[in-house]
């Protein structure tokens, strides 16, 4: 019987974790911890929120004697950590934020899940979720591979490789069981929209500008969030104790040719004519530390896992843009704030 935190289960991976494991796994009892930030929705779990084997806990991972409590009340056996903050740009305007929430908030989980588990070590799981941009910026050819130097370049990505760095020196100094693994860009369903692909769903819905930083041609791998929490399923229940897997989809797509088949296919599911939604494109000042090209190489959790995408680009693209167009509410209650009153009427109601 495990019983698994996971933190940062409302935002928008962690939410897609907890959903897999609460309906794959009935036995589990699945414990959500969050803090309910900006991108933190419980409206993202509405669907299996009254499930017997889910819980919330409202808690910041930087509150050690909330985190304890949590343990102790639910007799936590396994920690999936996803907590974090994670977008560059508010990076850059305030590093500070994301030392404290990845680098402190992690040591301050490892420090509890340490204390709690130490009458034997060899029955727990500390499992984080870590991103590619620890690697640094690629050039045109290669792949990051799970021996990469870390070579971070923004204060987010400063902040995760840290972050994993504890992660390690925990499992060697102290012999907690520990998994890392690396991924790149997601996409889908209930993601917030600040980050590109919901960002320019919803400008293009609205028919406002859609913002592309400098010449358009940096490129990322793309990962359909669906997979990536099947991945995640995969690597916690079968992955190598002590190791570290990149995991990616084996899609790299400059920005500026994405844009143009989100445009694209927004223009066909609309009903506009074709080119209407690229005329909105609209080349914006870089950001400083802009990594110029990633690329995962994800064929160890492949080969030694079993692991593989499910969707094309093109394909989980196309479901994306069909979410957010059959879930107008949704995107309206996020854009408007509206949903941070959800956990008032869900939880401090009762």
């Amino acid at each position: 019987m495990k019983h698994i935190a996971i933190t940062g289960g409302a935002g928008f991976i962690g939410s897609h974790v907890v959903r897999l494991f609460v309906t794959r796994y009935p036995q589990y009892k699945i414990v959500n911890l969050d803090a309910l930030t900006y991108a933190g929705n419980l409206e993202n779990l509405k669907d299996i929120e009254h499930s017997n084997n889910y819980f919330f806990e409202k808690v910041n991972i930087l509150d050690t004697a909330a985190l304890q409590a949590v343990f102790e009340k639910h007799a936590i056996t396994d920690v999936i950590h996803l907590a974090a903050e994670s977008h560059v740009d508010r990076s850059i305007v305030s590093p500070l934020d994301f030392v404290y929430t990845n680098v402190i908030g992690t040591v301050n989980l490892l420090n509890v899940a340490k204390d709690k588990w130490k009458e034997d070590y060899s029955q727990h799981l500390f499992y984080h979720v870590s991103t590619d941009e620890v690697y640094g910026a690629l050039g045109d050819t290669g792949f990051f591979t799970e021996t990469t130097s870390y070579h971070p370049n923004s204060p987010y990505s400063a902040s995760k490789a840290s972050s994993d760095h504890f992660v390690r020196a925990y499992a060697e100094t102290y012999h907690l069981q520990t998994v890392v693994s690396n991924c790149s860009n997601n996409y889908g369903p209930y993601h917030f929209p600040e980050k590109l692909i919901p960002l320019f769903i919803n400008n293009i819905i609205n028919k406002k500008p859609l913002p592309v930083y400098g010449d358009g041609l940096y490129t990322r791998d793309w990962l359909f969030v669906k997979d990536h929490a099947t991945a995640i399923d995969t690597v916690f229940h079968r992955g190598k104790i002590n190791d570290t897997y990149n995991i990616g989809g084996f899609n790299e797509w400059k920005n500026i040719d994405l844009v143009k088949l989100l445009c694209k296919l927004m223009d066909e599911k609309l009903g506009r004519q074709q080119g209407e939604s690229e005329q909105l494109i609209t080349y914006v000042k870089d950001r400083p530390g802009h990594d110029r090209r990633y690329a995962i190489d994800a064929s160890k959790i492949n080969t030694e896992l079993g692991w593989k995408p499910s969707v094309t680009f093109e394909e989980g693209l196309s479901q994306t843009i069909d979410w957010y167009l059959q879930n107008t509410e949704w995107l309206q209650h996020v854009t408007s704030g509206a949903y941070q009153h959800y956990y008032e009427s869900m939880y401090e109601a009762r």
